[in-house]
């Protein structure tokens, strides 16, 4: 039985106090409020860029955020096990919705880049935190049922998310979308402080700050290539070659200082279980392959099919549907033909979904389009619940906070990367496509599409003409995303045989 706050408090004073139901309420508003951030904002981002401007930023609006969650997941993994859960997720919580607030405020891009930073630090707490939490408080035999119940969360947040982001951007202001999340943060932190309790010994830590510099180096140098590189910079500039070389540098500082670290924030002791290796290395190929799609599918249903804000929603909204149906059907194949077979079945989903994708065309309707992300979602689904359950049967509660980050680390790497990669191909194929038809026309005349009323005043040869471009550099990024979904595949087909059975 692998309960934290049996073992961490002997005197039994712990379980009589911490209400599960309740803290697993508080857990569940936290998610929610992470996942309608994601939702919301796909949905809003082609009324912000029409009303900000500045399309070659689209993907920076995406990547900030990530490149902070990506971060300082890790983190607050370890400084989870060190302190407790509950005050690392408070001061995640409370950075979140400062975020929150102030990019509701933004009054160009620039500025809401800088405010989605701030927003990105503290969303580092509160995925990876939260299901910590459920990890210790659940035994191994409930947290696969309970897994269902937190996938649920993406159902709700992608029926209300969506719908409710549409609304807001078509009737009152995209502002909005961001201060949603603060009731909702607010309830959370009630929750958490009345009904959880912990009993952590105080002992004097040794908080690895070199680790933590090093992998922001690591991914931030990393991310601005991928981003620029071929638009603004040229692979094979020296600014290009420069960034990659530190990125580089600093990853192979970032593994040989972990291994000498007291306390590090990435022990990769925990890696040589190849069951976690896979798990991990997967999470961050399906990381890509999921901010491809919800970054990008509002842009080709709004830009191409010319469907309104609410529309390009639902065809998200299908994807976070899928999730949480698979992820409960999960909790019950885990338990009849093991993590690996249920993982087998999750990574075909997404070679599914994206060639749906693939396919996909102006003529081709919204309809198609929320069939390929509901496949996606089904694969998501799978794949990562089978992932935690079996990460965190794996690992005790001194390292649970650490094992469980560095899964939502991986996939918070893999939507960084995503995020920059795809948006920088995005970029390149827009600026390649418009120089060799018509040189009159940039990267930002892309804007015109994304608003109903612009989109109307261009001659039907002006906006065939983007159209063309949008769907030609869109179908680029969809085909990285479908070779992305074959490489998860052929990982998970190196999980050992003989884990067949994770709980």
């Amino acid at each position: 039985m692998s309960n934290a706050f049996g073992k961490i408090s002997k005197e039994g004073s712990q379980k009589k106090q911490t209400k599960k139901p309740l803290v697993l309420a508080a857990v569940m508003l936290a998610m929610f409020m992470g996942a309608i951030e994601a939702t919301i904002v796909s949905t809003a981002m082609p009324a912000i860029v029409a009303d900000l401007g500045g399309f070659t930023l689209y993907s920076w609006v995406f990547s900030a955020y990530l490149l902070m969650n990506s971060v300082t997941v890790l983190i607050y993994g370890k400084l989870s096990d060190l302190f407790g859960r509950k005050p690392i997720l408070t001061i995640g919580i409370i950075f979140f919705l400062i975020g929150s607030i102030l990019c509701g405020f933004a009054t160009s891009m620039n500025m809401l880049i800088i405010f989605r930073l701030i927003q990105g630090f503290g969303a580092g707490a509160v995925t990876p935190i939260a299901t910590t939490i459920i990890g210790d408080i659940y035994s191994a035999e409930e947290r696969a049922k309970i897994q269902g119940y937190l996938s649920s969360v993406w159902g709700i947040s992608a029926i209300t998310g969506p719908a409710v982001g549409g609304l807001l951007v078509q009737y009152v202001s995209w502002h909005y979308v961001f201060w949603i999340n603060v009731p909702l943060g607010i309830l959370s932190l009630v929750g958490l402080w009345l009904f959880l309790h912990e009993n952590i010994k105080r002992k004097q830590h040794e908080i690895d700050y070199v680790g933590a510099v090093l992998v922001t180096v690591t991914i931030s140098s990393l991310m601005f290539i991928l981003v620029e590189g071929g638009s603004r910079f040229a692979w094979s500039s020296w600014q290009s070659v420069s960034l990659f070389a530190l990125s580089a540098i600093t990853l192979l500082g970032f593994v040989l200082h972990e291994g000498r670290a007291k306390e590090p924030i990435m022990p990769f002791t925990i890696w040589k279980e190849r069951s976690i290796l896979i798990a991990n290395t997967t999470s961050l190929t399906t990381g890509i392959m999921l901010i491809g799609i919800s970054s990008f599918l509002p842009t080709f249903v709004q830009g191409v099919m010319e469907q309104t804000p609410i529309v390009a929603g639902f065809t998200l909204t299908t994807m976070s549907i899928g999730w949480p149906i698979a992820s409960t059907i999960a909790g019950r194949l885990l338990i009849t033909i093991g993590y690996r077979k249920t993982s087998i079945i999750g990574g075909l989903l997404l070679i599914i979904g994206s060639i749906v994708f693939v396919t996909m065309s102006a003529s081709s309707g919204p309809l198609w389009a929320a069939a390929g992300s509901f496949f996606v979602g089904g694969g998501m689904g799978l794949t990562s619940t089978a992932f935690i359950v079996s990460i965190q049967s794996t690992v005790g509660w001194e390292q649970r906070g650490i094992a469980t980050a560095s899964n939502m680390f991986m996939r918070n790497l893999g939507n960084t990367i995503g995020a920059a990669l795809l948006g920088g191909i995005l970029n390149n194929r827009l600026s390649h496509y418009f120089s060799q038809k018509d040189h009159t026309f940039s990267v930002d005349d892309v804007n015109k599409l994304l608003k109903s009323t612009e989109r109307e005043n261009l001659s039907e040869s002006v906006r065939n003409f983007l159209q063309n471009g949008l769907t030609h550099s869109l179908h680029f990024v969809y085909y990285v995303v479908l070779a992305v979904a074959i490489i998860s595949l052929l990982l998970i087909f190196f999980i050992p045989k003989k884990n067949e059975r994770s709980v």
